[in-house]
């Protein structure tokens, strides 16, 4: 299974440029209200989440430009495995698909990475320009889990790294395909 970036849920993105000089330590469970996409989306309080039922999940910084967005879609991929995944990764598709919306976009890294529940492919780069008019890093993520792929796609200003990428990474690492929190409830 091959995913696509999240070019969509980029434009709608809008950053707050405030110093930040750190994150509360309580955090935030949001679990699928949907039985068949489960997941379990662990993040820090000051993040905010929003989403509508069966469509993706944003959790955004109140005060600082970092966005992740989750989505879960239908996978038949039986077969699929990170590093499969990650042996099959076109680099060129990929930075290609990033550039077409943040210019000089380039991969840095790709790897395997581990969820909470399961290992994932994980790549990420970082763009020249965007159109916030910043640099912006990107780090995306996807798995293969009981019929369902996931994608977590988290983009930040390039000057917040130091106080973003943490964030991400705890995003990342408590990350579930098990439905272990009680559901949010769907924007009406």
């Amino acid at each position: 299974m091959t995913m696509k970036p999240a070019m969509g849920c980029l434009a709608a993105m809008t950053f707050l440029f405030v110093p930040v000089a750190s994150y509360a330590q309580t955090i935030n469970m949001t679990g699928s209200p949907l039985p068949d996409q489960p997941y379990t989306l662990i993040y820090p309080e000051p993040m905010a989440a929003t989403a509508e039922a069966g469509g993706p999940l944003t959790i955004n910084h109140p005060t600082m430009p970092l966005q992740c967005i989750l989505t879960v879609v239908p996978a038949d991929d039986a077969g699929w495995t990170a590093d499969g995944a990650l042996a099959a990764l076109d680099d060129a598709a990929v930075t290609a698909g990033w550039a077409s919306t943040l210019p000089g976009f380039a991969l840095t890294n790709k790897a395997v990475t581990a969820y909470q529940s399961n290992p994932a492919l994980l790549y990420e780069g970082a763009s020249t320009d965007s159109p916030q008019g910043v640099p912006l890093n990107v780090v995306h993520t996807e798995t293969v889990s009981d019929g369902n792929g996931y994608t977590i796609d988290c983009i930040y200003a390039t000057a917040s790294a130091a106080e973003a990428r943490p964030i991400v990474d705890f995003v990342l690492a408590n990350f579930s395909t098990q439905q272990d929190a009680e559901p949010i409830t769907p924007a009406q």
